[in-house]
This record gives structure tokens, sequence and C-alpha cells, in this order.
């Protein structure tokens, strides 16, 4: 007698979040998987598995877009390998501020990424936040660029990261996340960038004095579904997911100002030293040539980050 392995329904969703139970994006997730399933009445069930425990965050892009994940929370960071137009948001002070990148991204320029990340088989139906992203070190506070050099400093592995960290005059070292609070503990590093979340969450707060808000970098996250399975729902069961979906965006976003304030409490409790950047322009100005070589690599990108940056 012949088996078959029965094909994967639509209604039994796996969902993929790199993050830990009760952080802003797990609630968020969860939240919307339950929401599928009752507003659904059954037709959609979705079960988030978190911490990454189905792959890494490039494993789990190519399961989706393959369909065999259902729907994910996914950081533009890692996505411009498979979606080029995604890196313009990895540039640095691309945005004014957080506000600025959801007025941007719940427009219609976010339409226009969310087309690119769908010729990838990716269906991007929200926008998550991810805060932005501060300079922390051992040495000193940080207030102009001066105050950079010679730090060695742990970025993520992109090189539009190496070259903005480079370009302030610091020493950029791409390492794993794990691998970063040894290695401030012990001096291989000086310093690393995160927001105020992860900061806290991950105990890189024991390890330095000096939390420096230069918010370089805002980058958000999408809610994605694979095509596959968000083609083989009916149109019904699309408006619902889709309108839940903006529901968990929202929530995640609140969630996310919450936990911030929250974090940055403990890490002021805990004894460093946060400073605000009076004159950002010092540091956007020595991005120029960051953005130049972008633009001669990527020339047809120039007029979304023209957009981008005149969007108000």
């Amino acid at each position: 007698m012949m088996l078959f392995a029965a094909p994967v329904q639509a209604e039994d969703w796996r969902g993929w979040n790199i993050h830990p139970p009760g952080y802003p994006n797990t609630v968020a997730l969860e939240a919307f998987a339950e929401a599928v399933g009752e507003k659904t009445e059954g037709r959609v069930t979705a079960q988030v598995y978190n911490n990454a425990v189905l792959g890494d965050q490039p494993d789990a892009i190519e399961q989706t877009r393959s369909g065999a994940l259902d729907f994910a929370n996914f950081n533009m960071g890692p996505m411009g390998p498979i979606v080029n137009e995604t890196n313009v948001l990895s540039l640095p002070f691309i945005f004014d501020s957080v506000d600025h990148m959801h007025t941007v991204m719940d427009g219609e320029i976010g339409d226009r990424f969310a087309e690119a990340l769908a010729e990838k088989n990716l269906i991007a139906l929200s926008w998550f936040d991810s805060g932005a992203r501060s300079l922390y070190n051992t040495e000193r506070p940080i207030h102009t660029p001066e105050d950079v050099q010679g730090l060695k400093i742990r970025v993520m592995n992109n090189d539009l990261y190496v070259n903005m960290i480079e370009a302030l005059g610091g020493n950029a070292t791409p390492m794993a996340y794990g691998e970063v609070y040894q290695s401030l503990t012990t001096g291989v590093l000086d310093g690393a960038e995160n927001n105020y979340p992860s900061f806290e969450s991950s105990n890189h707060y024991e390890a330095v004095g000096y939390y420096s808000l230069t918010e370089h970098l805002i980058i958000p996250e999408c809610l994605c579904i694979a095509k596959a399975s968000w083609e083989a729902l009916s149109d019904e069961d699309q408006t619902i997911i889709e309108e839940e979906a903006v529901k968990a965006s929202q929530m995640q976003r609140e969630l996310w100002v919450k936990s911030s304030q929250e974090s940055r409490q403990k890490v002021l409790d805990a004894g460093v030293e946060i400073n605000e950047v009076e004159d950002k322009a010092a540091f956007q100005e020595l991005m120029q040539p960051v953005y130049a070589e972008f633009i001669a690599e990527n020339p047809e990108l120039e007029s979304l980050i023209d957009d981008i940056r005149t969007t108000e």
C-alpha cells in the first residue's frame, strides 16, 4: 500500500517569530493568530513559534517564500539580500524619527515596498516597530562624531552598517548577536548599537556605562504572509486577515512604546548614563559618502530615497 503525505492545509498556519514570549512583537503576533482563528470561524488556525525555533531569519524568509511557513514578523535589515529595495530602509538617518517612519510605511511608499516583497512571494500586510537604534559603549558618552573615533563597535552583518561606523571614525566589527555580551565584558568590543528593549533584554547594559541617543537607524518590520498561503484564502478571509494584521501592528507599536520606557528606566536604575545628541546634523553630514556609494551601486533607488526624505 502506498502512503501519500497530505498537503499542508491553509487552515493550519505556522508563524515564525525571533522574539521571546512577552516581547511586544510576540504579544501582537499571538493576538493576531488568535483573532484570525476567531474571525474566520476556524477556517484558518494559526500558531506562532517564538525564539526562532523554526530557524534563523534568513532561513525563515526562504521558508516563508516557499510556503513552508505561512506567516512571520521580519525585520527589513536582513531582507536586503532578497529584496534589494529594502536596503534603502537600512540607510542611516533615512527617517527623521519613528513617527516619520510610520507616516512613510503606512502610506504609498510602504505600498511600494510591499509590491517589491510580493515579487519575492512575501505579502506584507502591516508594519511593526523596532524603535530607533543608538550607540552604547564602555568608554565615554557620544556627543559628536569625534567621540566615536577609535571605538570598536559591533554592527549587524551588512556593508551599510560597516560603512556607517567607519564614516564616523569607528572600527566596525560585524559579529553574531549572541557573542556581543562576552565581547563587551572582555574588551574585544568597546560598544554596539541597538534599541532600548534589546539593550536591556540582552543585558548589554551590565557591561557598558554609556548610551547615547544617536538614533541613527530606524528599521521597520513587516507582518508578512507567504504568497501561496495568501492566495489559497477566500476574498472574505483575506479581508479578515489583513484587518487583523493592521490591528496587530497598532498593538505592537503601543506595546513597543511602553516596553521602551520600561527598559530605559531599568538601565537608568542600573547606573547607565544616557545622553541626548544635540547635533545629529554633524553625524548625518558624514553619511553623505555612504549614500553616494549606495546610489552609485543602486541608481534606480535614488528616487525612492528622495521620496522618503521629502515625506512629511
